[in-house]
């Protein structure tokens, strides 16, 4: 075993499309006070009481419908991801983890160490930085006890050889299937208060959408940007996916592509809630067709630039020491 590695961390999945395995997951995922900043004994009643038993036969069958023979489309491409990355990394072991259900980021990294990795590289999977997300993977990894020495990648939203595999990808997929009216940026919501808060978040969404414009030289007309998977009453970021859509339809826009930048790998938030429930929403409104453009997964122009990212930020750590 190398003595330094790269940890891939995406977001978790459950083990099998079924209300038991769904609840265990979610029970994890939306039991993290970052995740669910309520505390936890107003919030744990309503979790473990309403939201789990109601919410998870709902979502398992939605999982059932994008179910992959290897595992959810998450857990699948996330893991080809990381064997995508190893030959583009010689002397460094590369591994995939996940924030919540498996395989599990701490137990990783206790076996990194266990096997002789002195330094690890955590790249969470998400190119915008949030508390929700990359925030909750680093508090996990530097809680860890037993953990190698640790680097952290915070963002990668404005990363030129990211941006350009993100281009490419909407290039290949208009020379494909033909090109739409608009250009819609879905990236997933959060809690407004939040934002005003401090998170960066929709301000790396606004950057993100900015370089792939400019890298697609679009006009200001051309596309737009929204925000889906909306969860509970509060007010979360906007204008909404959904909204968006139907206002599309609406002003008599027949063609629309939706692409979702803020996702690594495809998983149920892309591929059902977005190129099933809203591309049919889209033709219900009025519109003629939706087309989703697939997260990059496991593409080589992704693993090229996650390859490139990680050596970076290796020299990074080498040149201090």
């Amino acid at each position: 075993m190398p003595d330094t590695a790269v940890i891939l961390v995406n977001l978790g999945t459950p083990e099998a499309p079924t209300a038991a395995a769904v609840k265990r997951y979610l029970g994890e995922f939306l039991g993290d006070r970052f995740v669910v900043q309520i505390p936890k004994l107003l919030w744990w009643p309503l979790l473990h009481g309403v939201i789990l038993p109601l919410r998870s036969p709902r979502v398992a069958k939605k999982y059932a419908e994008i179910w992959m023979e290897g595992g959810s489309p998450l857990a699948v491409h996330t893991r080809r991801l990381a064997e995508a990355l190893q030959p583009r990394l010689p002397g460094i072991a590369v591994v995939h983890a996940m924030r919540y259900g498996e395989p599990a980021l701490g137990a990783r990294l206790r076996e990194l160490r266990a096997a002789g990795v002195r330094r690890a590289l955590v790249l969470p999977l998400y190119p915008q930085y949030s508390s929700t997300t990359t925030g909750t993977v680093s508090d996990l990894a530097r809680r860890t006890a037993g953990a190698p020495s640790l680097r952290i990648v915070d963002d990668y939203a404005t990363d030129p050889g990211w941006v350009a595999a993100v281009a490419d990808s909407i290039r290949a997929h208009w020379q494909a299937n033909g090109r739409g009216e608009r250009l819609l940026f879905s990236f997933h919501g959060l809690p407004q208060r939040l934002v005003d808060a401090g998170d960066p978040y929709q301000a790396q969404c606004e950057a993100s959408t900015a370089e792939i414009v400019r890298a697609l030289g679009l006009e200001p007309d051309e596309y737009l940007l929204a925000y889906q998977s909306r969860f509970g009453r509060e007010r979360w970021l906007g204008p909404a996916t959904d909204d968006t859509l139907r206002a599309l339809a609406g002003e008599g826009v027949r063609e629309v592509d939706v692409v979702c930048p803020g996702f690594a790998a495809d998983c149920l938030e892309t591929l059902e809630e977005i190129a099933m429930e809203n591309a049919s929403l889209f033709v219900e409104a009025g519109g003629r067709a939706m087309r989703y453009i697939p997260c990059l997964n496991d593409a080589p122009a992704h693993a090229d630039a996650l390859a490139a990212l990680a050596q970076r930020e290796l020299a990074g750590w080498n040149g201090a020491g």
